[in-house]
């Protein structure tokens, strides 16, 4: 069974379709890459997978349980949604650290801050705030930052601070890891430290679903690939096929323009 379904998400801004009839689904330990045109929606996609955007039709299914149906008033509850996002990390363009918190502290901070709502929180503070930091101290080892963890992120690095808040992301044990556009905000000789973490991340077969305009990228750790134009799936399949081998003319250009083929 799919652990990630999505089916006929549409979203209007106004009178503006940003998404129509979007479906697809991800089995477990499998990587998507979505690639498109600026504008083309696949940032408001992933929005919308993480609750950040309301869709306007549509279900949202991950594992067997809807978290999200259009049709349904019951699965938008605010106090459910936010629930439900923990079923996402996302890791944003732009790193999206607290500057006025060490790498460590911005790992930790909502494990700890989530760990409060624990019935045996109280009496248990201290094993499990440091159960909370062993966890966050391994990921930022899996990032090669091991010795970064008491650095502020005005002291790293962009590539450093995105390896950060893919730990972030990883630190409550999402069922599914989002990224948008990770590398858009690095200089080129730092982009290849993120993609590496990512590729690392995609052989340990965690579940992803990655924008980016990265092709080689795409094409070698990618299982599927979608093709998004206008606020539509115009072409979806397996990452070597779409790439290598487009069917549909609009792709065909895409891939013409940023290096696909």
């Amino acid at each position: 069974m799919a652990i990630l379904e999505v089916q006929n998400i549409e979203k209007h801004f106004g009178d503006t379709r940003v998404l129509e009839d979007i479906t697809f689904s991800l089995e477990q330990g499998q990587a998507l890459a979505i690639i498109g045109s600026s504008g083309s929606g696949k940032t408001t996609l992933l929005r919308c997978l993480n609750f950040l955007e309301r869709p306007d039709q549509g279900r949202i299914v991950v594992s067997g349980e809807t978290l999200f149906d259009a049709a349904d008033p019951a699965t938008q509850r605010e106090e459910e949604v936010r629930r439900k996002r923990l079923h996402f990390g996302l890791v944003f363009q732009s790193f999206n650290l607290f500057p006025q918190y060490t790498a460590l502290e911005n790992v930790t901070l909502a494990g700890k801050l989530l760990a409060k709502a624990q019935p045996d929180f109280t009496a248990r503070k201290k094993q499990i705030f440091a159960e909370i930091e062993a966890h966050g101290k391994e990921l930022l080892d899996r990032m090669g930052l091991a010795d970064r963890a008491g650095h502020y992120p005005h002291q790293l690095s962009g590539g450093q601070q995105q390896r950060v808040a893919i730990a972030r992301a990883l630190a409550l044990h999402p069922d599914i890891l989002c990224f948008d556009e990770p590398t858009s905000a690095l200089d080129p000789e730092l982009t290849g430290e993120v993609l590496k973490v990512i590729r690392s991340l995609a052989e340990q077969r965690t579940t992803m679903v990655i924008v980016t305009h990265e092709m080689a990228f795409a094409r070698d750790v990618a299982d599927r690939v979608i093709f998004m134009d206008g606020g539509v799936i115009v072409e979806q399949g397996p990452a070597g096929a779409v790439i290598d081998h487009p069917q549909e003319e609009r792709t065909r250009q895409f891939l013409a323009r940023y290096g696909g083929n």
